[in-house]
């Protein structure tokens, strides 16, 4: 199980208590998680998800509260951070900063269809338009320096079928760099794997996990997405599933040429990203009893990504 801060039951009481929303009737930690520490927390008052964050600087956590508060005023279904009584948003529990938010309804989608991905390519559109005007600046701390610095020191652990994938990888970031990031901007989820997606029945009922969200290049979040979203157990695309993405994204805001041109490259970088931080998470963490996703799945991925069928529809 992936909780790293263990909680008592009385020192949880006693956390929850300025929130004014009754007695705690139960908790328990949530298995998926594999940066942070997350409890489901059922109260008198509702149903909640309680975060230690163990992952990053807390000058961060600020960002990710207005951003939530922004995406929540644009009508979009998002855990945004309760406030307590006081009106307090940002706390600490057991040494950690903490933040209480409501639980979303919906279950994940393990096996999504064109319905599914549109409903994502939807909801991502909508995410952007919501923060385009008036971007939230966060710098990702696994963005294109971080890929290129670390990169180079990983490659040695990989057997001679993934070091040239890899440095051909990092060679690309470096020449399309500075393209990349002049992409029109917005503020991005960069992590909506199906696992951050709750669906309740046909419709799309949450959007969670906001710590690795940022601002940049709207085409890297799209990318990232429709890596997840669209391949299939080889890593191979789907293409029915990409159009479906793709077409109810651009339905709400279009493509540009200068994105059309780097869609392919974009695919490559969200690939390099996952497989770097999955590498630096199996190194981290071996043998301990900590949820560590496969690193492989985006080396095959990047691998399928050399040629990329596939392409943005409609663009201007």
């Amino acid at each position: 199980m992936s909780v790293f801060t263990p909680l008592e039951r009385q020192e949880l009481e006693v956390f929850l208590a300025p929130y004014g929303l009754g007695r705690l009737k139960d908790f328990q930690g949530i298995a998926e998680g594999s940066e942070n520490s997350n409890f489901f927390v059922s109260l008198e008052g509702g149903e909640f998800v309680l975060t230690l964050v163990e992952r990053g600087p807390s000058h961060d956590l600020p960002f990710f509260i207005d951003l939530l508060d922004v995406l929540h005023d644009a009508d979009l279904p998002v855990p945004f951070a309760l406030r307590t009584e006081g009106g307090e948003a940002l706390r600490e529990l057991a040494g950690k900063p903490a933040l209480l938010q409501p639980r979303l309804p919906g279950k994940h989608v393990q096996q999504p269809n064109a319905h599914h991905c549109a409903e994502v390519g939807n909801l991502l559109a909508r995410l952007h338009l919501a923060t385009r005007e008036r971007v939230l600046e966060r710098k990702s701390d696994r963005g294109l320096d971080w890929m290129l610095r670390e990169g180079p020191a990983l490659a040695l652990q990989l057997d001679d079928t993934a070091l040239p994938l890899l440095r051909d990888a990092l060679k690309e970031i470096g020449e399309v760099k500075e393209r990349f990031l002049a992409l029109p901007r917005a503020n991005l989820h960069a992590d909506l794997f199906k696992d951050n997606a709750l669906f309740d029945g046909p419709h799309f009922s949450g959007l969670i996990d906001f710590y690795n969200a940022c601002s940049g290049p709207m085409l890297y979040d799209l990318a990232i997405c429709l890596n997840d979203w669209c391949s299939d157990e080889q890593g191979h695309l789907d293409a029915p599933l990409a159009r479906a993405l793709l077409g109810a994204y651009c339905a709400r805001r279009p493509f540009t040429a200068a994105e059309a041109e780097l869609w392919p490259a974009a695919l490559r970088i969200a690939c390099v990203r996952f497989w770097l931080s999955r590498l630096i998470a199996a190194n981290a963490f071996a043998g301990q009893d900590v949820l560590i996703h496969d690193p492989y799945v985006f080396q095959a991925r990047l691998a399928h990504r050399q040629k990329v069928e596939v392409g943005l529809p409609f663009a201007l």
